[in-house]
């Protein structure tokens, strides 16, 4: 509870601080710094992509390792978010923002000199834990910065430099790894000067309300929910390779996942300063939100994983040029968010972008499941335009209407639990539909081989086993045909398995109930 408030003292500039909002100079300024820190967090999730097979490559591992590097950084994220959340109801936001940017630097320094996979896949535990402070921490840095009515706008900002990042960052990653003066241990340092600047930026802008709290954490809450999640995650990633997905690890790994949540509801329940009130979910509209956002993650992050794969083992190109054929998602994107924000902050209203969103994100998704190696690029273009609108949307949107239904003391708290389940749906998505695209291109590269006959079959063999990525440029040219196929049709499955995520995110949109947007200014949190 708060006890003393000072709302002439923002973060230890007295002289500098003004009563009432910040004018939209300052905003933009202090915007600026977050908007560098959100594009470094989403950038590290997806510059590797293009570049892990020759990371990997260069440090001796194997599939297993491949899996972890990215799996490591969204298990992290995910299991922090709730606590960076909670840490934001009690302490300095901005401290918080910059310990976050300190974390990451220093997790991506060491990456880019890691030795082996082991040391990589520790470092991006490291990196995910900034990634998930920077990803929670700028929505409620926005939110108590800015009334809801003006949010939308600042949300359209937010939006673009999630798109910016999202599939730029693929086509930065192929540039560096394919530059041979530079490497890819330049994908972990690039991000670094961002971070650092959006630090000192940080520093010199950002001006919040101090509120004396008294304050006590969940430490127990945030270790038992890190907890299910990681096994959760842990889980999936290794079924259907390490083991069957009805096995006895299964049962293990899925009761304790579920035995951990149990215990985690029922610490919340009695804990005076939970990490996530369980009273939030007594409001339709967070409830609804949340599980939207579940669904959202899984399609969010199936739109950007799978096109690295699809651009150069379906298509045959660079990862330079598998990136810059994503472009098209992120223009995408970038408008629709940009004009819904600006939209919303004019009329107050933002369901009907909702509702819109989740017919194009299904749309979208359900036109990618035709696609298929030989498709014409122009088509592929079009529904990852229609696919980045659809996202555009729905993200930050999602988090808006969250965070206009909260009293202040929660808005952390609510604005972490949005972001949580969109990074869970992602991480599960990821794993689970990763694991189905391997079982899809082995049987469509047999049914490939077995057409060809017994020339298949002969040419087949030892070239297009073992799980790894193939080398197209060491295959004959009819299996390297089949391999193609295999992985375009493969993909364009995993595609049409999401659409449903994002047609069920629609049906619970519809269900969430309209409040218009608050004009007031909101009062003063703990900082």
């Amino acid at each position: 509870m708060a006890t003393t408030t000072q709302p002439d003292v923002r973060d230890g500039h007295a002289d500098e601080a003004t009563d009432g909002p910040m004018t939209h100079r300052q905003i933009m300024e202090a915007l600026s710094g977050l908007l560098l820190g959100m594009f470094v967090a989403i950038l590290s999730s997806t510059i590797v992509s293009n570049a892990l097979p020759r990371i990997i490559s260069d440090l001796g591992g194997g599939q297993s390792a491949y899996t972890w590097v990215v799996t490591a950084s969204l298990l992290a994220m995910t299991a922090t978010t709730p606590l960076w959340g909670k840490l934001a109801d009690l302490f300095s936001k901005k401290l918080l923002v910059q310990l976050a940017l300190v974390i990451y630097v220093v997790g991506s320094v060491v990456a880019g000199m890691a030795q082996s996979s082991g040391i990589l896949i520790a470092c991006r535990v490291v990196q995910g834990v900034g990634v998930g402070g920077l990803s929670a921490l700028a929505q409620i840095v926005m939110a108590a910065m800015i009334a809801p009515r003006e949010r939308g706008r600042y949300s359209g900002y937010l939006g673009a430099t999630f798109a910016v990042a999202t599939v730029g960052g693929p086509l930065l990653g192929g540039v560096i790894t394919d530059t041979e003066w530079l490497g890819w241990r330049w994908c972990f340092y690039v991000g670094v000067p961002f971070a650092l600047l959006a630090l000192v930026v940080l520093q010199k802008t950002l001006r919040l309300p101090v509120v004396r709290r008294q304050v006590k954490v969940d430490w127990t809450g945030a270790a038992l929910i890190s907890a299910a999640v990681s096994l959760l995650l842990i889980w999936v990633t290794f079924a259907g390779d390490k083991y069957d997905w009805l096995s006895w690890q299964t049962y293990v790994m899925v009761a304790g996942s579920l035995l951990l949540g149990a215990a985690f509801v029922w610490v919340e329940s009695r804990a005076s300063d939970p990490v996530i009130p369980l009273r939030l979910f007594r409001n339709r509209t967070i409830t609804l939100a949340s599980l939207a956002s579940l669904f959202v993650g899984v399609a969010m992050f199936a739109g950007t994983v799978f096109f690295s794969q699809y651009f150069q083992l379906a298509r045959d190109k660079s990862p330079t040029m598998s990136g810059v054929m994503t472009i098209p998602m992120i223009v995408g994107l970038f408008v629709s968010s940009t004009v819904s924000g600006l939209v919303i902050t004019r009329t107050g209203r933002w369901k009907a972008w909702l509702v819109s969103g989740g017919v194009l994100l299904s749309a979208g998704l359900g036109l990618l499941g035709t696609i298929r190696y030989d498709t014409e690029y122009w088509h592929v273009a079009l529904f990852m335009a229609v696919l980045g609108l659809g996202l555009g949307m729905m993200m930050q949107n999602l988090v808006l209407c969250t965070q206009n239904q909260v009293a202040p003391e929660d808005l952390g708290a609510a604005s972490s639990v949005v972001t949580f389940f969109r990074s869970l749906g992602g991480a599960v998505g990821v794993s689970v539909l990763g694991a189905v695209m391997a079982d899809k291109v082995t049987d469509y590269v047999k049914e490939g081989l077995a057409a060809l006959g017994p020339q298949g079959a002969a040419l087949g063999h030892g070239g297009t086993g073992g799980g790894g990525i193939p080398d197209l440029d060491a295959l004959p040219a009819p299996v390297r045909l089949v391999m193609e196929n295999a992985y375009g049709h493969a993909v364009g499955d995993i595609f049409l398995y999401s659409a449903p995520f994002a047609l069920i995110a629609f049906v619970v949109t519809l269900l969430i109930r309209e409040v218009a947007l608050k004009s007031n200014h909101p009062a003063p949190t703990a900082d």
